[in-house]
């Protein structure tokens, strides 16, 4: 069932549609122009059905004085775009039978190759990670987690599937502070094994397999054991971001593996082959996830961690056998006239992306379209998507956690007069931003005070649907470009424990997001699925980016729903973002070109590199049509 606050309960989406669950979106109400005329009023399709109560006065503010929570990190800079912000030129991808899209070629062509077998989404996902390990290993891999949404065609149920890090036993909230009790700098805290939490993404891949694969697991690792065997060509992008890493040499495994005897990076074209990986993933192939969380594998993880020459950390024998992946519910909103579905906490993507998108229902955003032959919204339009955002923020601050720690309030943060009060907040004349908290549906105090967020800039993400109309979004990260840099057994260890608060509080209290064994750390991955009126799937997508996640995949759902553009072009418009902080344009692009305007308004506004890595479906007329981010490496395959 869908609860009216968001969460949907695995099942039926049809069915949700038919009892209408769903609460109706605000009307979009008249708006003050600010660079455009006036938009008309426009009235959502209204799906009957009660609406929750909220106990207490949706918008009332939380603890005052607001805590300007950190938006970006000097810390650490993103992953190194392939091309400059590109203009929306490149040709979208066409597909009858079954289409992925992901961050490099290689892992495309094998999750293609899977797809004309017979394989499922499902299968297919699975064989492109484990090539995405190989060829873009500082993103993503099994030493690492993630976040995975798939939807059933046949039975029309969407899955949630948790593989999030966890903390180990010996975790303690104080282990990022220093000996004064100040928060560690952030390449202090990563770089070792101090960092590294109990990897879970093998554990949720075998899940979601059992549950919805077609192929034999075993046959899903032999495109990544043969690319790793006979080796792959350095990309002139892996090429660069070895050559400006400062920690990779750290630690003797990752040195001998990305740097020749000389110390320099991989040369572009050199053919790097990864023996460890392949015979790694022989065993996890043949033995199954078990092999990973129990017996050799297991001990290789739990010594390099634990014995690394710089920040040893606390990972044992135990926390690996006792990692579980969890099907969790997704959350769901009725945007329009579509129903976007995102995944929960400990997630704050889903979250946050629906309540920009909800807190945008009461404008008429298809009113403020870009003008024919103009490639970027204007400064009022985006003013309105940057302060939406910010109260997002604001709220996913404070209140989003590790749901099985923290009683995270997810059905008042999505209710539909929640967010329409949070949209009365917005002056289309003048900046709210930073903005506090609301009160959404709480009944009692809430006695947890806002963090800031860690880089967290390295993450993959794939799309896929397969011949028999079942999708998979799907978002896996080890967190900082390269994780804590070390390797074992051919694949790097994330670092994700540095996605908890450094700080468990401040002087506003106790911090939600702070370390607790045994505990998921917040994350802003959003992997993403659009559903039409019928309940069929329309569209997957999602990216990498940190926290800048949410308002990339939050303005290329706005671009593609709102203003009907193909999928490409809503990759390659160029970002704004605003995370309750200054309001960030793409460097390069020609956003720059509204940066007056916008500081007129009240903002302060940064030119930024932001690396996305969206690739995205869009299924119209019976047709797929792909689109990957030229930011990075990606590419859309298809027959």
């Amino acid at each position: 069932m869908f609860d009216l606050g968001g969460t949907f309960r695995t099942g039926s989406l049809l069915a949700v549609l038919a009892l209408g669950a769903c609460a109706a979106p605000p009307a979009a109400k008249p708006e003050v122009a600010v660079q455009a005329p006036p938009a008309q009023e426009v009235k959502a399709p209204v799906q009957k059905g009660p609406v929750q109560k909220v106990t207490e006065t949706p918008g009332k503010k939380v603890k005052e004085p607001v805590q300007k929570t950190k938006t970006s990190d000097s810390r650490a800079t993103p992953e190194a775009a392939t091309a400059p912000p590109p203009q929306p030129d490149r040709q979208s991808v066409t597909a009858a039978k079954w289409m992925i899209a992901t961050a490099n070629p290689l892992a495309a062509e094998a999750g293609r190759d899977i797809l004309r077998r017979g394989g499922s989404a499902i299968d297919a996902a699975i064989a492109a990670q484990m090539v995405l390990n190989l060829v873009e290993p500082q993103s993503s891999g099994i030493g690492g987690g993630g976040f995975l949404l798939h939807y059933n065609n046949k039975t029309g149920e969407i899955a949630a599937y948790d593989g999030r890090e966890t903390a180990p036993a010996g975790a303690r909230p104080g282990m990022f502070l220093d000996d004064n009790g100040k928060p560690r700098k952030f390449f202090d805290a990563v770089v070792g094994g101090l960092s590294v939490g109990v990897p879970g993404m093998l554990r949720m891949l075998e899940m979601a397999h059992r549950e919805n694969g077609k192929l034999p697991w075993k046959e899903l690792f032999d495109p990544a054991i043969a690319l790793a065997t006979g080796g792959f060509l350095v990309s002139e992008r892996l090429n660069g971001l070895i050559g400006r890493d400062k920690y990779l040499k750290t630690f003797g495994s990752a040195a001998a593996y990305f740097y020749d005897p000389d110390g320099r990076p991989r040369p572009v074209g050199w053919r790097l082959k990864n023996p460890q990986l392949a015979e790694t993933f022989r065993v996890i192939a043949g033995q199954g996830a078990d092999a990973f969380y129990n017996g050799r594998l297991a001990e290789s993880v739990v010594e390099t961690v634990n014995t690394a020459k710089r920040n040893p950390g606390s990972l044992s024998l135990d926390d690996m056998k006792n990692y579980r992946a969890i099907k969790r519910d997704p959350v769901c909103l009725l945007y329009r006239k579509w129903v976007v579905c995102g995944m929960g906490p400990p997630s704050s993507g889903g979250i946050s992306t629906l309540q920009i998108l909800g807190i945008l229902q009461s404008f008429d955003l298809a009113a403020r379209k870009p003008a024919d032959g103009k490639k970027i919204p204007d400064a009022g339009t985006v003013h309105l998507i940057a302060e939406a955002s910010g109260l997002a923020f604001a709220d996913r601050a404070v209140y989003i956690a590790d749901p099985d720690f923290i009683p995270v309030p997810v059905a008042g943060m999505l209710d539909p007069g929640y967010l329409e009060l949070r949209a009365g907040e917005i002056d289309p004349l003048k900046t709210n931003i930073p903005a506090p908290p609301g009160m959404p549906g709480l009944s009692g105090a809430w006695d947890f005070a806002p963090s800031a967020d860690g880089p967290g800039l390295s993450t993959t993400h794939l799309s896929v649907i397969d011949g028999d109309g079942n999708a998979v979004a799907m978002t896996n990260s080890i967190e900082n470009a390269f994780g804590s840099r070390l390797m074992t057994d051919g694949f790097l260890l994330n670092n994700q424990l540095t996605d908890f608060s450094f700080r468990p509080e401040n002087d506003q209290g106790p911090i939600a997001n702070a370390v607790e064994p045994g505990k998921r750390p917040r994350s802003s991955m959003a992997p993403t699925l659009v559903f039409d009126g019928n309940g069929k799937v329309v569209m997957a997508i999602g990216s990498p980016g940190g926290s800048n996640i949410i308002g990339y995949v939050a303005k290329t759902l706005i671009a593609a729903l709102d203003w009907n553009m193909d999928i490409q072009r809503a990759i390659d418009m160029p970002h704004f973002t605003n995370r309750n902080g200054p309001t960030d344009l793409e460097k390069g692009s020609t956003l720059a070109t509204l940066k007056l305007k916008l500081q007129s308004l009240g903002h302060t506004v940064r030119m930024r590199t932001m690396t996305s890595g969206l690739h995205g479906i869009r299924v119209r007329d019976g047709k797929l049509i792909g689109g990957a981010d030229r930011r990075r490496e990606g590419i859309a395959l298809g027959d």
